[in-house]
């Protein structure tokens, strides 16, 4: 699996409401949970991110990380805003912000925290140079949790899918996700991130490719 191959998931093409889908954003919270990038996003934004930073998640799906890291004490609710397809969540906040739509066809928000949970992965590599362009000046952080592009990832996926029996959309959507996914610095370099950020990339044992990037 030397080289991404980015091809269309099924959840991308369900309406919101579909019982397909909601059932595939229920998988996802377990696939996270599994993954642990909820808890990784939060330990990094308690460590490098100040509590009156505003954060921007992209492919932010049910709003349910940022939720997490406003309940957690690690942000205001004021200070989130979400960008999705979906529209937004009943659950979310009033005073938050939430845009529904395309990322490409409209700036991104000024703010200090820029995350991506499992959602990046959807972008061949011009996309992402073309998001990676748009970043805004004010971004001190960008956190991204992804797949990660190994083959004894799919092999556990499968595994993982048939012991907790995740549904049809689920277990193909995984594989396709993990063909996606990146290695090494790719992640960065597809971004443009260059020399005035300082970059870390880290593979977890449950197939979590993992990136913080703090501007100097």
């Amino acid at each position: 699996m030397q080289h991404r191959n980015v091809q269309p998931e099924i959840l991308e093409t369900l309406s919101a409401d579909d019982p397909d889908a909601i059932r595939g954003r229920e998988d996802l919270l377990l696939v996270n949970g599994i993954m642990g990038n909820h808890r990784w996003i939060a330990e990094q934004v308690k460590r490098h991110v100040l509590p009156t930073w505003k954060l921007t998640e992209i492919g932010a799906g049910d709003g349910a990380l940022s939720l997490k890291l406003a309940q957690l004490g690690l942000c205001r609710t004021e200070d989130l805003h979400a960008f999705d397809l979906a529209p937004r969540p009943a659950s979310w906040p009033v005073e938050a912000a939430w845009t529904q739509g395309d990322l490409f066809a409209q700036p991104l928000p000024k703010s200090e925290v820029l995350i991506a949970n499992l959602f990046l992965h959807h972008f061949q590599k011009d996309q992402l140079q073309i998001l990676g362009s748009r970043i805004p000046q004010e971004t001190r952080v960008i956190l991204a949790a992804e797949p990660a592009r190994y083959r004894i990832h799919t092999w556990l996926g499968r595994f993982f899918c048939s012991l907790t029996e995740l549904n049809a959309v689920t277990r193909y959507d995984m594989q396709v996700s993990i063909r996606a996914g990146f290695r090494g610095k790719e992640l960065p370099e597809a971004l443009g991130l260059g020399s005035d950020w300082e970059i870390t990339v880290q593979t977890s044992a449950f197939g979590g490719y993992r990136m913080l990037a703090l501007r100097r």
